[in-house]
C-alpha cells in the first residue's frame, strides 16, 4: 500500500487486530471489498491527540476509522458515538463531512468502541500560514473556512434531528467549569472567565469546538471545504465560541511556536492572510448577523483557557501512556503562556484597530519583512542613489546625438551591485522576494522620487513584466537563459504597432506563423520600450497567428525574439514631448520591424493563441507598479513646489502666503493621499483576491494616479515659473512621463468604460441579492 500523506506505522499502544477488524468489516459494511485476497493494511495519521485516527485500505477502497484510545481515560473524553450521530446528522443536510458509514460499540473487535468513515482525497495544510499557496489562494481558502463555520451556524438543532445534543442553557458556565477541571489548578483566568460570563447564556447553536483551518480538508485545486474533521467536541452552544476560536491563533503567544504538527506564527506577517476584521466581517455577512459583537473578550479568553486545557489533557495522557500525539511530552511547558495571553485577551475592549491609523501604511498593513525592506530602501536611497543624481542628470543633458545617449553612466552599475549585495533586488515579484503587493506598493513609491532608482533594484519596466511573464508562464529553459542573468541583460516588450489602433488589441497585425520547428514573424511594433538599452539582448513580441480559427482572444501568441536574431530592425527612436531619451536609463522607446524573423518554435511562451492570457497575467500586479511609482514623483514635485514657494518673493510676499499657491499646496497633498489610499486598496485586492477579482480597483487607480500626478506636478511647475519647464527641475521630464501613463497603460477611455461594466455588474448582483 503506498503511503498515506501525513501517516506513520501504527504506533505500538494503539495497534489492534486488523485481521479482526477486517472481518468484521467484511460482515457489516456494505461494499467492503472481499477481493483481493491481500489483507486489510492500517496506517496511522500522525495528527490529532485525542481521538487515535487510521487510514485503512482494501484494495481500492479506502476508509478512514476513528476509535477511543486504550487504557484509563479523562472522564467524559472520547465519545465516538457522539462523533459518529453528528457527521451522519450533517451529511444528510448537505454539509461537508466525510460520510459516516459504520459504528461499532462492540469493544471485543479491537478493545475500543470506533466507527467507518469514507476517506476524503484532498488538501490538509498543518501549517497555518499556508507557505504552499499563493497569497490570493491563502485568503480564499480562509474566506472558505470562515464561510464554512457561518454555514455551521446557521443550522437549526431541530432541523437535523439532533434535539437533545447539547445540554441546554449554560454552555459557557460549563465550558469554564469543564476545563477548569481539566487544568487541574485554579488560576486567575479561571476566575476571571467565571466572573464575567454572558448574560443569558442561553445560545444552543450546534458548535464543533474545535474548528480551525488545520481540521479542514480542501479541495485538491478550489479554495473549496470538502469535509469538517474531528468532532469530538462538538456540542450545542455560543457560536462565537467556534469563530473566537478559529481566529485565536492571530494572538498566539511568541514564546509557543507549535502546536501538534501545525506550525502557528504571528498569521499578520503571512502574505495574502485575512485580517481578524475581515474574517469576522464575511462571517457575520454570511449568518446575516452585526458586526458588532460583543463579548467577544470572553470568548477569546475562553479559547486560550480551553486551549491550555486540551494541552494539559494532552500531556496527562502521556503520563497515562494512551496518548495518540508523538510529542505529548512537549504540551506541559504551553500551559502556562496560553493561560497567560488568554488573560490579556480579557482586558481587551476592542478588536478591530486600537486607534486611527496616522498614515496610509498603518491603514494598509505591510507585513514585518515589508517594513523592513522599506526602511533598507530608504537608506539606501538617502545614502546611495540621491546623491548621485545630479551626476546621472549631467550624464544624460549631453549631446542628444552623441553614440553614447543609449550607454549608461558607471555609477549606475556600481549601485546596483551595491543594492543587489543587500538583498535589495527583485522587489516587485512576491515569489522572489516574499513581499505582498502593499508592501511593494509603498517600496516602489519611495524608488519614484527619482527617475533612475527603479533600475538600481532590477524593478524597472519593461523588465518587470516581462521577468513576470518568464516566471509565470515561461519553460524551464526560457527561464535558465534569460532569467538567470538577473542585472547582467535587459529586455523590450513588442506589442504595440504604428499602423492600428492599439487602444483595441485585437487589430494587431504582425503575423507569427509555425513552418516547420520555427516560426516565422512579419510585422511592425513602436513604443517598444528598452529596445535602445544596450544590454537588451531579448524582445518578447506578441503576434497573431494566421489561418487560426480561433475567437479574436485566441488568435494571438507571445514568442521570445533575441535581437541579434536576422530580420529583426531598430528603425528609429520615438520622442516623448520632445525628449529623445526619456526612459533613460531604460533604453527609450523605439520603433521595430520584423522582416522574416524566424525563431526556434520552442521560444513560444505557453502555447499558441495564449498571447491574451499571457498578457493578463503581465498586467496583474505589474499594471499597478507605475501607478505606485508614480506617487512617489507627485511627492517629490511637491517638495520642489513648496522650497520654491518658501524661496521666492512676489509682490511683498513669500509665494506661500498668497491664497491661490497655498490652495495648490493642499489640493495636492489631498490628491496624493487619496491616490495613495486607491493605489494600497488596489494592492491590498490583488494579495488577497488576486488580480482577475481586483480588476475593478486596478482600472481605477491607473485613471486616477496619473490624474492626479500630473495635476500636482502642473501646479509646481506654475509655482517655479519659467525654471519649471527647463531642465533646472525634473518637473518638465516629470510631467512627459506621467502624461505618457494616460496612454501607455491603456487610454483612460477603456479603462472608464471597463469600470462602469464592473460596477453595473456589481449593482445588479446586489439587486439580485435583495429580492
Amino acid at each position: 500500500m503506498a503511503a498515506e500523506p501525513g501517516t506513520t506505522a501504527v504506533r505500538a499502544q494503539h495497534r489492534f487486530d486488523q485481521a479482526a477488524l477486517e472481518q468484521y468489516l467484511s460482515r457489516h459494511l456494505p461494499g467492503f471489498p472481499l477481493q483481493p485476497p491481500e489483507a486489510l493494511t492500517a496506517r496511522q495519521y500522525s495528527s490529532g491527540q485525542s481521538n487515535p485516527t487510521f487510514y485503512l485500505q482494501k484494495g481500492v477502497r479506502k476508509y478512514v476509522l476513528r476509535k477511543k484510545p486504550h487504557g484509563p481515560l479523562l472522564p467524559g473524553a472520547h465519545k465516538i458515538d457522539r462523533e459518529y450521530q453528528v457527521q451522519r446528522a450533517l451529511f444528510s443536510a448537505g454539509f461537508p463531512v466525510p460520510e459516516p458509514l459504520l459504528y461499532c460499540s462492540d469493544v471485543s473487535v479491537i478493545g475500543t468502541e470506533f466507527y467507518v468513515m469514507k476517506h476524503v482525497q484532498g488538501r490538509i495544510f498543518r501549517d497555518l500560514t499556508l507557505p504552499e499557496a499563493s497569497p490570493a489562494e491563502r485568503s480564499a481558502l480562509y474566506v472558505a473556512m470562515i464561510e464554512t463555520l457561518a454555514q455551521l451556524h446557521s443550522f437549526g438543532l431541530h432541523s437535523l434531528g439532533l434535539q437533545g445534543y447539547g445540554r441546554g442553557p449554560g454552555y459557557c458556565r460549563r465550558q469554564v467549569t469543564t476545563w477548569k477541571k481539566q487544568y487541574f489548578a485554579e488560576n486567575q483566568l479561571a476566575e476571571w472567565l467565571m466572573n464575567n460570563l454572558p448574560a443569558g447564556d442561553n445560545e444552543e447553536n450546534l458548535i464543533h469546538g474545535d474548528f480551525r483551518i488545520d481540521n479542514l480538508i480542501f479541495h485538491p485545486r478550489e479554495a473549496r471545504v470538502i469535509a469538517v474533521l474531528d468532532w469530538e467536541l462538538s456540542t450545542t452552544g455560543h457560536p462565537l465560541a467556534d469563530l473566537a476560536y478559529t481566529a485565536a491563533f492571530y494572538f498566539w503567544p511568541n514564546k509557543i511556536k507549535q502546536l501538534g504538527q501545525g506550525d502557528i506564527l504571528n498569521l499578520k506577517d503571512a502574505i495574502g492572510i485575512p485580517s481578524l476584521e475581515e474574517l469576522i466581517s464575511v462571517y457575520c455577512c454570511c449568518r446575516g448577523i452585526s458586526t458588532a459583537i460583543s463579548n467577544l473578550n470572553f470568548f477569546f479568553a475562553l479559547s486560550y483557557f480551553k486551549i491550555a486545557g486540551i494541552c494539559q489533557g494532552v500531556y496527562a495522557r502521556y503520563l497515562l501512556g494512551n496518548s495518540s500525539a508523538e510529542n505529548s511530552y512537549e504540551f506541559s511547558e504551553m500551559v502556562k503562556p496560553l493561560a497567560e495571553t488568554g488573560l490579556l485577551l480579557s482586558e481587551k475592549t476592542s478588536f478591530t484597530s486600537d486607534a486611527q491609523p496616522s498614515s496610509a501604511g498603518e491603514l494598509f498593513l505591510q507585513t514585518a519583512k515589508g517594513q523592513e525592506v522599506l526602511l533598507k530602501v530608504k537608506q539606501f536611497m538617502k545614502q546611495h542613489v540621491f546623491p548621485a543624481e545630479k551626476e546621472v542628470v549631467e550624464y544624460y543633458a549631453r549631446d542628444e546625438n552623441s553614440l553614447d545617449k543609449w550607454k549608461k553612466p558607471s555609477v549606475i552599475e556600481k549601485l546596483k551591485e551595491m543594492a543587489r549585495a543587500e538583498g535589495l533586488w527583485n522587489l516587485f515579484l512576491p515569489a522572489v522576494s516574499g513581499l505582498s503587493q502593499v508592501d511593494y506598493a509603498l517600496i516602489a513609491e519611495e524608488t519614484g522620487k527619482c527617475f533612475f532608482a527603479p533600475e538600481i533594484f532590477n524593478c524597472h519596466a519593461p523588465d518587470t513584466g516581462n521577468m513576470e511573464v518568464l516566471h509565470l508562464y515561461g519553460s524551464e529553459d526560457q527561464k535558465k537563459q534569460w532569467l538567470e542573468p538577473q542585472g547582467k541583460i535587459s529586455s523590450c516588450f513588442c506589442m504595440t504597432e504604428p499602423d492600428v489602433a492599439s487602444s483595441d488589441a485585437t487589430n494587431m497585425e504582425c503575423s507569427i506563423q509555425r513552418v516547420g520547428n520555427s516560426y516565422v514573424i512579419n510585422g511592425k511594433k513602436w513604443w517598444s520600450s528598452g529596445a535602445g538599452n544596450t544590454n537588451c539582448k531579448v524582445a518578447i513580441v506578441m503576434a497573431k497567428n494566421k489561418n487560426l480559427s480561433a475567437s479574436r482572444y485566441r488568435q494571438h501568441s507571445m514568442i521570445i525574439v533575441p535581437m541579434e536574431t536576422p530580420g529583426l530592425k531598430l528603425v528609429r527612436p520615438l520622442s516623448v514631448f520632445g525628449y529623445l531619451g526619456l526612459d533613460q536609463p531604460h533604453g527609450g522607446h523605439f520603433e521595430m520591424h520584423f522582416n522574416e524573423v524566424r525563431v526556434p518554435a520552442s521560444n513560444l511562451i505557453l502555447g499558441e493563441g495564449r498571447g491574451f492570457e499571457i498578457a493578463q497575467g503581465r498586467l496583474g500586479p505589474g499594471r499597478i507598479h507605475h501607478c505606485m511609482r508614480s506617487i512617489g514623483a507627485a511627492e517629490s514635485a511637491l517638495q520642489i513646489m513648496c522650497e520654491r514657494a518658501a524661496q521666492r518673493v512676489t509682490f511683498g510676499k513669500k509665494l506661500y502666503q498668497h491664497e491661490v499657491v497655498s490652495h495648490w499646496i493642499a489640493e495636492s497633498r489631498i490628491a496624493i493621499e487619496q491616490a495613495r489610499l486607491l493605489t494600497l486598496k488596489a494592492a491590498r485586492s490583488i494579495d488577497t483576491k488576486g488580480s482577475a477579482q481586483a480588476r475593478k480597483e486596478i482600472a481605477m487607480i491607473k485613471v486616477v494616479a496619473p490624474r492626479a500626478v500630473l495635476k500636482v506636478v502642473d501646479y509646481a511647475i506654475q509655482v517655479c515659473g519659467g525654471a519649471g519647464v527647463s531642465q533646472d527641475f525634473p518637473l518638465a521630464r516629470m510631467f512627459a512621463f506621467i502624461r505618457t501613463l494616460r496612454i501607455a497603460d491603456g487610454p483612460d477611455e477603456v479603462h472608464l468604460s471597463a469600470i462602469a461594466k464592473l460596477e453595473l455588474q456589481d449593482q445588479a448582483k446586489q439587486l439580485t441579492s435583495k429580492m
